[in-house]
C-alpha cells in the first residue's frame, strides 16, 4: 500500500509531466490550436459526466487564454456559460488576463456574445469588464441593457453603478420602470428587487437625483 510519502512524490511527478504535455502542446501553430482548443470545448461541455466536465473545462480555460485570436475569446465565453460556479471563476479569469493583454481581443468577443442566446456568461461578462477598467468598457456595459434577461440587464446596471461614470445616467433612466423582477445579494442576504429599483439606485450612486 502507498504511504503518504508516495502520494506526494505521485502529485509532484503528475505536476512535472502536467507542465511538459502543456509546452508541448503549446509549441503547436496558433490556427491549429485554437481548432483543437474548441473542438476540445464544445466536447467538454456535451459530457454527461458533469464532474469530467468540469475538470477539462478548467484546464480548458487555462489554455485557451495562452492562444491568441477571436475563435479563443469565443471559447473562454462559451466555458464562461457554464453552469458551474467553478468553472465560469476558472474562465472569467482566464478572460481578465487575456483582457488586460490584448483588450481589443475581448470587446470584440463581448461583442458577438451579446447576438447570441448565452445566459451566465452576459451575467458575468459585466464583472470582467469592470475589472479591466479601459474607456470603452461603458459602452460595451451599456449593450448589455437591452437584453431580454433581467438577470444579464441588472448585473449590467450594477457594473454601471461600480464603474462610476455618470455618462450612464441617460441610460440607466430608461429602465427606470423596469417591472422585471431578479434577485441579488443585499445586506441581509438574497433579496428579490425590480430591475427598475436597481436603475434607481444606480442612478442616484452616480448623483443623477443630486
Amino acid at each position: 500500500m502507498a504511504g503518504i510519502q508516495d502520494h506526494l512524490n505521485a502529485l509532484f511527478e503528475a505536476e512535472r509531466a502536467l507542465r511538459s504535455s502543456e509546452s508541448a502542446l503549446l509549441q503547436n501553430q496558433p490556427g491549429e490550436l485554437s481548432e483543437l482548443l474548441s473542438a476540445a470545448v464544445k466536447e467538454a461541455k456535451a459530457l454527461e459526466d458533469k464532474a469530467e466536465s468540469r475538470l477539462r473545462l478548467e484546464r480548458l480555460a487555462d489554455l485557451c487564454a495562452q492562444v491568441p485570436g477571436p475563435e479563443m475569446t469565443d471559447a473562454l465565453i462559451s466555458i464562461l456559460d457554464d453552469a458551474s460556479p467553478a468553472v465560469r471563476v476558472q474562465a472569467a479569469e482566464a478572460l481578465a488576463d487575456v483582457g488586460f493583454d490584448r483588450y481589443a481581443e475581448v470587446a470584440r468577443g463581448v461583442e458577438r456574445a451579446l447576438t447570441l442566446p448565452l445566459t451566465f456568461a452576459l451575467q458575468e461578462l459585466p464583472w470582467v469588464l469592470i475589472e479591466l477598467g479601459e474607456p470603452s468598457v461603458r459602452k460595451l456595459l451599456v449593450g448589455f441593457l437591452d437584453s431580454k434577461d433581467g438577470d444579464v440587464v441588472a448585473s449590467a446596471v450594477e457594473a454601471l453603478a461600480e464603474l462610476g461614470d455618470a455618462a450612464s445616467i441617460k441610460d440607466l433612466k430608461k429602465l427606470a420602470s423596469d417591472p422585471r423582477e431578479v434577485d441579488i445579494e443585499g445586506d441581509e442576504g438574497e433579496e428579490t428587487v425590480t430591475v427598475g429599483d436597481l436603475a434607481l439606485e444606480a442612478i442616484d450612486a452616480l448623483g443623477g437625483n443630486g
